[in-house]
């Protein structure tokens, strides 16, 4: 996957990401508060496609589902130096990728255009023309990504009604065999 590069720092909680007074809000709204508290127009500026990267813990504080409004504003992925181990799972549950790559915000700036391969954890700044490797995503993970998150997965499996899968799905297209 290709997109522009958002950059934010460490310990971004998840409060800071999705603000109490958007709990109750439906979707769409709730979206338009994403990252209010450090960057009130943020929102207005995310295009689909674009990549969010972080510092280290990325994510920490309660498992408010903050995926589906990453999902919704239709960031393509979540790249962070290390993520709070909740988030982390939340989001590939809800389908939306997570990578994990030490040293990303040395490598990127807000407004880079970066390459990140899932299945084989190569990267690369194309604005700079640095590149990395980090670990790839694992087999599993890849499929449930393909799937469009958890749900669609088990939908797709068999282990809950079918004709739910299109409804599940997050439509987050991730083909594992070609490692975009």
């Amino acid at each position: 996957m290709t997109g522009r590069v958002w950059l934010f720092g460490n310990s971004v909680d998840t409060d800071a990401m999705y603000p109490a007074c958007a709990m109750k809000l439906d979707l769409p709204e709730a979206a338009r508060h994403v990252f209010y508290q450090l960057r009130p127009d943020w929102t207005t500026l995310v295009q689909p496609g674009d990549i969010v990267i972080a510092g280290h813990n990325f994510g920490v504080g309660s498992s408010r589902p903050v995926a589906s409004l990453f999902r919704h504003l239709g960031v393509a992925a979540l790249i962070a130096e290390d993520f709070n181990s909740l988030f982390f799972r939340n989001a590939i549950n809800a389908g939306l990728p997570a990578l994990t790559v030490p040293g990303a915000t040395t490598l990127f700036t807000d407004g880079d255009t970066a390459t990140f391969d899932l299945a084989t954890g190569t990267y690369r700044n194309e604005t700079t023309g640095a590149t990395g490797e980090t670990a790839p995503l694992p087999d599993l993970i890849l499929e449930i990504l393909t799937s469009g998150g958890i749900l669609a997965r088990l939908a797709t499996q068999g282990f809950l009604p079918a004709e739910m899968r299109d409804l599940l799905a997050s439509g987050v297209p991730v083909d594992s065999g070609s490692g975009a």
